[in-house]
């Protein structure tokens, strides 16, 4: 065997495949450590090379792949948006830097998606959870106790012995907050696909919920609360006879819609009962500030940055205005349309959204339980927008992107278009 068909060879086995894929997860989920302890330049060398690996991959697999179903098409029209707002950004540079990055770990996300399946995500995704999490509690231990003392250097401020709140080697209480739950959610489809031993399901799940627990982040209750209320639905739907399941399907959508709309109502009396007064007070301050500048620039926004450059215009001006240094909008969603304006806003939602659609209608019919995890998942980074932007970079991009992707492979127009000519015969069903 050449050299050249060695190499080819190794990119296409499953070997590599497990190994990159659980690589290119801790990468995404560990960025604050790596830039913490390395540098900025080391990080963005990692995914840059995982990229690079991620294309090398796909191209060995070529004759598995059809372009048709190779991406979302809302997925490359965001891509595609975020790179041309370089013309009307306030710093091309930081723009072009920004997009880098975004693709990137699309590319790391795309290459997962097609080399492996869900059950072989979710197993690599818990795998590289426990341990992350598992370092997080180990750390905090030591900082918290055994040492009383603060690692400034990982973010680690040593509160746990005063029971919180905690940060682990996520930099921020609400960052390890949406970690932990991200790794209930996939340790409990572990444990019910039988993944994983009941021992280590119970450790892993045991672990999860301690750190949630501990990390006394306000939006954990609210993401906890949303998955929750979507795991009951799901379940709902999936034990519904066929000839119901429109129906139920209908039934419950009017539900959470008339939940949402009270909820809207007394969110003050939810706010003081979430003892989440001051957080939602900055947020809600933040958020009027950048109402203003997005009515200068509604359609395009400033131009795609990711994380705010504070020397750049308009984050330097918004910061200014409630002498504060945030580096994001607390929000996703405005975040967006301060960046990319109302198209980019519509881009992603409809990202999102399809993608949720699709998700939903997979896991409501298939037997296997591993189909909720999709769903599940997208419902967790819909609400978390809510009150972070961790969706728009780094582990919180690369899971919508692998989630759009996965929900488009098993549900999509291009499938159907795809089955037409190959001749092959739709398998939704209600098989496992």
């Amino acid at each position: 065997m050449t050299p050249r068909r060695h190499v080819v060879s190794l990119l296409a086995s499953a070997e590599f495949a497990r190994a990159y894929t659980i690589a290119g997860l801790a990468a995404a989920f560990g960025s604050f450590l790596i830039e913490r302890l390395t540098s900025t330049v080391t990080l963005a060398t990692i995914v840059t090379m995982l990229a690079i690996t991620g294309i090398g991959m796909l191209f060995a697999r070529r004759d598995e792949l059809t372009l048709l179903r190779f991406a979302p098409t809302s997925l490359v029209g965001f891509l595609a948006l975020a790179l041309i707002s370089v013309l009307w950004s306030t710093d091309r540079s930081e723009t072009l830097s920004g997009w880098a990055t975004l693709f990137g770990y699309t590319v790391i996300a795309i290459t997962i998606g097609h080399v492996r399946d869900t059950l072989q995500t979710v197993r690599a995704l818990g795998d590289t959870l426990r341990w992350l999490l598992a370092l997080s509690l180990g750390l905090e231990v030591l900082s918290g106790i055994l040492l009383d003392m603060p690692f400034p250097a990982l973010g680690i401020e040593g509160n746990l012995a005063l029971g919180g709140s905690v940060q682990g080697i996520f930099g921020t209480r609400n960052m390890l907050g949406f970690v932990a739950v991200v790794g209930l959610i996939t340790f409990v489809i572990e444990w019910r696909t039988q993944s994983i031993t009941r021992r280590v399901g119970t450790l892993s799940i045991a672990l999860g919920a301690f750190l949630a627990l501990l990390s006394a982040s306000p939006s954990v209750v609210v993401l906890a609360a949303g998955v929750g209320v979507a795991t009951t639905a799901l379940t709902i739907v999936r034990h519904t006879p066929a000839h119901r399941r429109v129906g139920v399907q209908w039934a419950l959508g009017a539900l959470v819609a008339a939940a949402l709309a009270v909820a809207f109502g007394i969110r003050h009396l939810i706010i003081r009962m979430l003892d989440a007064g001051s957080d939602f007070s900055t947020r809600a301050d933040l958020w009027n500030t950048i109402l203003d500048y997005v009515a200068q620039k509604p359609l395009t926004g400033y131009g795609w940055f990711g994380p705010w450059a504070p020397s750049d215009s308009p984050f330097t001006a918004i910061n200014f205005a409630l002498s504060d240094h945030h580096r994001t909008a607390l929000n996703s969603y405005f975040d967006l349309l301060l960046q990319l304006g109302w198209i980019g806003l519509a881009l992603f939602l409809v990202l999102g959204g399809v993608a949720t659609v699709r998700s939903w209608l997979v896991a409501s019919v298939r037997r296997s339980v591993v189909y909720a995890w999709t769903p599940l998942m997208l419902v967790t980074l819909a609400v978390e927008s809510m009150f972070e932007s961790f969706t728009l970079t780094g582990a919180g991009w690369l899971l919508l992107v692998l989630c759009a992707l996965r929900a488009g492979q098993t549900r999509s127009w291009r499938q159907n278009i795809d089955d037409a000519q190959t001749g092959a015969i739709p398998t939704l069903g209600p098989m496992g």
